[in-house]
């Protein structure tokens, strides 16, 4: 079973950066890490996933802003926020997906492991 952790999130203006961090308790190494976000009154999409051997997948929404990238070694998944816009206020959630395929069309049902989110706040 694994166990993830997530951390950094915060208040920030727009246009700013945040890098929030997905901490496992077990090995990353034969999954595939996504990063979701649900903000109120929202369904809860996909940001960017990453599979072990570092192919990406990424929402329309944030490409070319967020960077998804993954330390197998710490067992620790990465997500670099740029450019920020009041829209990308949510809760961010890591999860994990045993299958370990670079498929941007997974859904959230298919990730086993989810951790307990954190606040990303942006203001305008």
């Amino acid at each position: 079973q694994v166990q993830l952790v997530e951390s950094g999130g915060g208040l920030v203006q727009a246009g700013g950066s945040l890098r929030l961090s997905c901490a496992a308790s077990g090995s990353i190494f034969t999954v595939a890490m996504g990063w979701y976000r649900q903000a109120p009154g929202k369904q809860r999409e996909l940001v960017a996933r990453i599979t072990s051997s570092g192919d990406t997948n990424y929402a329309d929404s944030v490409r070319g802003r967020f960077t998804i990238s993954g330390d197998n070694t710490k067992n620790t998944v990465y997500l670099q926020l740029n450019s920020l816009k009041p829209e990308d206020t949510a809760v961010y959630y890591c999860a994990a997906d045993p299958l370990n395929v670079c498929d941007e069309l997974r859904q959230a049902r298919h990730y086993d492991y989810w951790g307990q989110g954190t606040q990303v706040t942006v203001s305008s």
